[in-house]
């Protein structure tokens, strides 16, 4: 699947917004990929995990024994991607502001995990995630995404593999742009930000 049908298949779901979004890294941006809006769609989200998996199994050689996402955005892309890759599906979510696995969710000893998110900004989630998962036991193999909105520059770690990557711009909240000052801020991500 090319990046364009996937910005096709973003649009066709009504998940590129525009306005003033505050992300939960503490940055603004005048566009949000929405893509619970995508998730929406079981065909859809088979569709778009299908070609990320391919992309996964091309990119990241050996078995996968588990699929671990962050909870909340990326728990239904992560039970995608594991159904796609015929594996297990795991959530890590935040307990005292740190990732974890509960639940009754074990990793195996050394197993060879996946970290599974629907989008990535800054790659700190996906950072905190892999701490977590490692801290449990498993070996994560690399990391996988719907879209990178970073265009590429954000770190994970660990090799990322992007269905496709958006180079959206991002703002300091000391340099948010005149067009974007008198707009209030809207906080549509699922993280909540940190305390000041």
């Amino acid at each position: 699947m090319t990046p364009k049908r996937v910005i096709t298949e973003l649009e066709a779901a009504g998940a590129l917004l525009e306005g003033h979004f505050l992300l939960s890294s503490g940055l603004h941006s005048r566009q949000y990929v929405q893509v619970a809006r995508v998730m929406m769609n079981p065909k859809r989200a088979a569709r778009l995990c299908r070609a990320l998996a391919q992309k996964v199994r091309e990119t990241i050689k050996g078995d996968i024994d588990a699929v671990v996402a962050p909870a909340m955005g990326g728990v239904l892309v992560g039970y995608e991607m594991a159904r796609q890759l015929g594996t297990e599906a795991m959530f890590v979510e935040r307990e005292s502001g740190r990732f974890a696995l509960r639940r009754g969710f074990r990793l195996a000893p050394k197993a060879r995990v996946l970290m599974v998110e629907d989008v990535i900004t800054s790659g700190l989630s996906s950072r905190e995630a892999i701490t977590a998962i490692r801290e449990n036991g498993g070996r994560v193999v690399g990391g996988a995404c719907l879209i990178d909105r970073s265009g590429g520059r954000a770190k994970i770690g660990v090799k990322l593999v992007a269905l496709a990557k958006l180079d959206i711009e991002t703002f300091d909240a000391r340099h948010i742009p005149e067009d974007l000052a008198d707009i209030p801020a809207v906080k549509p991500g699922s993280r909540a930000m940190p305390k000041k």
